[in-house]
């Protein structure tokens, strides 16, 4: 199941994320795709938001993990940019954590979709450039696409 939706603020974006976390459950998988920019992280604070998480919320670039404790479980954030091979995700910690007590939003996964696997919820994050002013910020395309029936689930009660 596949949904698109448009924000045209950060603050749109946030409010998606927000909606997004209020709806996911302990052991569901997020990958976040999206170029430098696009609204990942913004989209993340969101989920951390709907999820119950005080505190800042920043992309885990360096660190390649945060977690982040919500109001009744954790939201597992890792960035895997600086990542090439699949042989470097068994030090992060992902496994560890995936499927488990929490929320896995994974940021820059799409390369390591095979190792993550099926049980996932892919979105992905654009910038809509040609529908922005030049020096104004441009829409956001925030596309949803599951490949089991817990991602059916997320994608159908984001709609309702």
């Amino acid at each position: 199941m596949e949904a698109s939706f448009e924000t045209s603020s950060q603050d749109q974006t946030i409010s998606l994320g927000r909606k997004l976390g209020k709806i996911l459950q302990e052991g569901d998988v997020l990958v976040l795709t999206g170029d430098l920019g696009a609204g990942k992280t913004q989209l993340t604070k969101g989920i951390a938001a709907g999820m119950g998480v005080e505190g800042d919320v920043t992309s885990p670039t360096f660190t390649i993990e945060m977690v982040y404790e919500g109001t009744s479980m954790p939201l597992y954030h890792f960035d895997l940019y600086r990542l090439d091979d699949p042989d470097q995700l068994e030090d992060t910690g992902l496994f560890d954590v995936m499927g488990t007590d929490g929320v896995c939003v994974i940021e820059w996964g799409e390369q390591f979709s095979d190792q993550i696997g099926d049980a996932r919820l892919d979105v992905l994050v654009t910038r809509l450039d040609d529908k922005a002013d030049p020096g104004e910020e441009p829409p956001r395309e925030v596309r949803f696409v599951s490949h089991d029936e817990r991602g059916d689930k997320i994608v159908a009660e984001l709609l309702s």
